[in-house]
């Protein structure tokens, strides 16, 4: 039995592709039960917006070409030729514990892969398609992330130019208590109202050229005050913090126009591309521009210093993967074990059943017997079962195992049984 992979990811294919590429839950159960009927009875399907993969365990090289091309029948209207990649063995496995780390995803080290492995091998299992040598595989996986997480804090560098920038003003000013003016309703404004409001800030205004699309993030910010957006010269001087972060093609903030009180502490945060502010404003004493040049230097450091703890957790990867085939190696023989102290426990109570019609024993005696007939009978096949576990060949463990089943009777048992 040997662990393999199927599947697409952003690495493989564009979104165009991606998009016509993944599974519903009634999709997921019908190709697992195609995957049983072609002997494959464990399999985990993760499908997300940037990856569609299948992790499986198969018997025979046929059975895993099968596999892949069931794959490939789930999506007619796709050819995937050209996109569809495969793994097998240890490759496969440190590819899967690198999905669930992170470190296979679009943003390096994100967090959210991790919930959707465990909530893919939970659908497997619900639906009876994982058995204890996939359920270990992808827990080890999960716990593998959640060590390497734990101990480089990969996700905590931030990557978004939004939280960076809200992180800066927090720092140099902050945000708790403070009175903020938002120009912009897109995406980057709405990332911006979240973390202002996760900060404490004490009250939110906010502007945009569309006022019915600025009123939608009402919803979402029920404190948010929406003003016109001719008036944001007239509110500023009352704010303490400005973040600007609109799609227009010219500054929407220039220093000739805004006057300030003398005494006036402005902090101001230009999150759009081309520039919001005018760069004058931050020559202005009292003023304090934080703006794109800086934020995507910081950005650009993280990202390597995301990079750098990526590949420090290689080494702990690797030995996760190691020490979890290392399990799988000596799980082939568990049935053989399992047997094996079934057969001697079978002898122990035999014997000793007979021995408590000869013998006339107090209790005390019945038990010191019981005792020692079984600690006799493990002590007989501890060192075979020892050996058993040391040998890593498949062909070598079969070989052990059948003589093993030969001495002991353990197939002739069993078909009796």
């Amino acid at each position: 039995m040997e662990f393999g992979l199927w599947g697409i990811s952003y690495q493989t294919a564009d979104s165009a592709i991606r998009d016509q590429v993944y599974f519903t839950d009634t999709r997921k159960i019908d190709f697992l039960n195609q995957l049983e009927q072609a002997g494959i009875t464990q399999g985990m399907i993760l499908s997300t917006c940037n990856r569609c993969e299948l992790s499986c365990f198969f018997d025979t090289e046929g059975q895993f070409q099968r596999a892949g091309q069931l794959f490939q029948a789930q999506f007619p209207a796709v050819d995937l030729t050209d996109y569809l990649f495969f793994l097998t063995g240890q490759r496969a496995m440190e590819y899967l514990f690198r999905v669930a780390c992170g470190m296979e995803s679009l943003v390096l080290g994100e967090d959210q892969i991790l919930g959707q492995v465990r909530d893919a091998l939970a659908f497997s299992q619900a639906v009876g398609a994982s058995r204890k040598e996939l359920t270990r595989v992808v827990r080890d996986a999960v716990s593998c992330a959640k060590s390497v997480k734990t101990a480089l804090k990969i996700s905590e560098v931030p990557l978004s130019v939004s939280y960076v920038g809200i992180q800066m003003l927090r720092e140099r000013y902050g945000i708790a208590g403070k009175k903020a003016f938002v120009i912009g309703s897109g995406k980057m404004a709405s990332l911006a109202l979240r973390y202002l409001y996760d900060y404490g800030v004490q009250t939110v205004l906010l502007c945009s050229r569309r006022t019915a699309h600025a009123m939608e993030l009402t919803y979402s910010f029920p404190a948010l005050e929406i003003v016109e957006y001719s008036r944001r010269y007239d509110i500023i001087p009352g704010c303490d913090i400005v973040i600007s972060a609109t799609s227009a093609p010219h500054v929407v903030l220039t220093a000739g126009q805004l006057c300030l009180p003398p005494d006036k502490e402005l902090y101001l945060l230009d999150l759009a591309m081309p520039r919001d502010i005018d760069p004058a404003l931050g020559e202005r004493t009292g003023c304090h521009l934080i703006n794109m040049d800086t934020l995507t230097q910081i950005v650009a450091q993280n990202r390597q210093e995301r990079e750098r703890l990526a590949a420090e957790s290689e080494p702990r990867i690797l030995a996760a993967v190691e020490e979890t085939l290392r399990w799988l190696k000596s799980s082939r023989v568990d049935h053989t074990i399992q047997s094996l102290q079934q057969r001697c426990s079978e002898i122990s109570e035999s014997s000793y059943r007979y021995l408590e019609h000869k013998l006339d024993l107090c209790e005390r005696e019945k038990k010191l017997l019981k005792k020692v007939l079984d600690a006799s009978l493990i002590r007989l096949i501890r060192e075979p079962i020892q050996e058993l576990k040391k040998v890593e060949e498949e062909a070598e463990q079969d070989s052990f195992q059948q003589v093993l089943e030969k001495l002991f009777r353990l197939n002739r048992e069993e078909s009796e049984a």
